[in-house]
């Protein structure tokens, strides 16, 4: 949202398909916000898959189970398909026994046979909910054949029962390669876990974390994405001593005891560590500039992670009906993001919507509500309010860029989009890319410290140009600019789980982790290391790696 972070659609239930795309390491060509490797609404499967939750073999007579001088193996397929005559008569005890009795006539050297009726006892230890003899039984069946799918997904499954997040998703993720990533069920597991894990380790993390203020490249980022943010603007000469109003250009010293322009002048000077208890001085005295205070004050509370010390400033702000209107705008495009970020969409519109209400002609709301409606899926109401920001604000390079993408990376949305813009954009997909690229630049002329904007057009060349190199170039470029910028360790992260070189993007992960301004964030990001982290442990263990770029 408005710390120019890319966003990335809500479809409902489903498994993102960057996320998909991290566990599994597929190579996709990625772009800005959410590139998706497929599609969540399309029908659920209509009942679970046979397989596996049915013992494998069938009941037909084997050689020699009715004759003397059977061999030992084809006594041992006689238990095991009375066993599957019992387990299907959901007579789960006796079937345990015959699969018992097959594992014990069963030759050692019958691996494959061994490990499936092994497998077939596990399954029904399952419908006993026994998940410990499931591993158990589970496990012999890996051993025996390590690239057994209906026994590492049966492990699995008992697994997340015993609450073993660990061995869960490193079985799911072993499962999903073997399955060429074409199983929802697996996948749906995988993303269950990966999030379970990721909140678990940031709630965690995040309740020891010692504050910690972004770059000054990211704040001076942060507040441009605003163009009517009086908080962010010089002081002007009524706010200077007489002596310095005359001094254009310079900074003015500011002598009244003035908490909040105190903290002006630390804004200008970068030093800003010193603002919040600035505003607070103007606060604790309900001072001149109170409103301003508390935004300013809100602001910093939100750079710094602390959503809960900001939301009471920003809902003084916006319940101030006599404040300046820009204030309380600017008030509700940053709690709407915050409630954004916080998962309550309805509340975050709720503000937008009342922004745009109070400051019609106010260019922020319809920038910061088209990256919110694209967070939605509602493409075509954020091309709307992209359009809406260009026209107020014809110089606003990134809204441009932003709805070249919103057509280009959701054209499933924007079948009508494309017809009411055919006019103005007749342009193909290609065309859209270059124009994209053409408003990236300028947003780098414009402000060449934005290390956000170099990732994003690093994203664009892997996306339009396959060119993987410059993209990386560019993402580096970023960090070299500013070495707090989580968004490019995350790229850079997510890039290099697809090229196979995870030891390296669990560093980068990590970097990202420590820099996370919500918890949020924090659990998305852990999703994504310990993906990365099963990865790694499937390719010791089973030899298994998914292809890369």
């Amino acid at each position: 949202m408005a710390a120019s972070k890319p966003v990335e659609p809500q479809t409902g239930g489903g498994l993102p398909r960057w996320q998909l795309a991290l566990l599994v390491g597929t190579p996709i060509v990625l772009g800005v916000g959410a590139v998706y490797l497929w599609n969540r609404s399309r029908a659920k499967e209509k009942k679970r898959n046979e397989e596996r939750k049915t013992p494998e073999g069938g009941s037909s007579p084997v050689r020699g189970q009715n004759q003397d001088g059977a061999s030992p193996l084809d006594r041992a397929q006689a238990a095991k398909n009375r066993g599957n005559k019992y387990f299907k008569a959901g007579k789960y005890e006796q079937a345990i026994q015959c699969y018992t009795e097959a594992i014990s006539l069963c030759p050692k050297e019958q691996k494959g046979d061994l490990s499936t009726f092994f497998q077939n006892r596990a399954a029904a230890y399952e419908q006993q909910m026994k998940w410990s003899e499931v591993v158990h039984d589970c496990s012999r069946a890996v051993e025996l054949n390590p690239r057994y799918v209906k026994a590492l997904f049966r492990r699995a499954k008992a697994q997340e029962r015993l609450d073993n997040k660990k061995e869960c998703l490193e079985d799911v993720t072993a499962v999903c390669i073997l399955e060429s990533f074409q199983n929802q069920q697996s996948m749906l597991l995988a993303d269950k876990v990966l999030k379970l894990l990721g909140k678990e380790k940031a709630k965690e993390k995040y309740k020891n974390r010692e504050p910690l203020m972004p770059s000054p490249q990211f704040i001076k980022s942060y507040f441009s994405s605003f163009t009517e943010d009086i908080i962010s603007q010089p002081l002007q000469k009524g706010e200077k001593k007489d002596e310095d109003k005359d001094k254009e250009g310079e900074t003015a010293e500011v002598t009244e005891s003035s908490g909040y322009l105190k903290a002006k002048q630390y804004m200008e000077e970068e030093n800003y560590d010193k603002i919040i208890s600035e505003c607070t001085k103007e606060v604790e005295l309900r001072g001149k500039y109170l409103a301003e205070a508390l935004l300013l004050r809100a602001t910093f509370y939100l750079l710094i992670g602390n959503a809960a010390a900001a939301q009471p400033d920003l809902d003084q702000v916006i319940n101030m009906e006599n404040a300046n209107v820009k204030l309380r705008a600017n008030a509700l495009i940053k709690r709407g993001s915050m409630y954004m970020q916080q998962q309550q969409p309805n509340l975050s519109t709720q503000d937008f919507n009342l922004a745009a209400e109070i400051d019609p002609n106010n260019a922020d709301v319809y920038h910061h509500r088209g990256q919110l409606k694209i967070l939605l899926d509602q493409v075509e109401e954020a091309v709307s309010d992209f359009d809406k920001c260009i026209s107020l604000r014809p110089d606003s390079a990134l809204a441009q860029a932003q709805k070249c993408f919103a057509l280009v990376n959701f054209p499933h949305l924007c079948t009508q989009i494309h017809m009411k813009h055919l006019s103005e954009y007749a342009l193909t997909d290609q065309q859209q890319f270059g124009k994209a690229d053409e408003m990236y630049d300028k947003c780098i002329e414009l402000e060449p410290d934005n290390a956000t904007t170099y990732v994003h057009k690093g994203l664009l060349q892997l996306q339009w140009k396959q060119d993987l190199d410059l993209g990386l170039e560019l993402i580096s470029k970023a960090i070299e600019i500013d070495n707090k910028c989580d968004f490019a360790y995350e790229t850079m992260g997510t890039i290099e789980v697809q090229r196979g070189n995870l030891d390296k993007a669990i560093d980068m992960f990590n970097k990202a982790i420590n820099l996370a301004k919500s918890e949020m964030e924090m659990a998305h990001l852990y999703s994504l290391c310990d993906a990365a982290y099963a990865q790694t442990e499937v390719a010791k263990k089973y030899g298994l790696k998914p292809p890369t770029l």
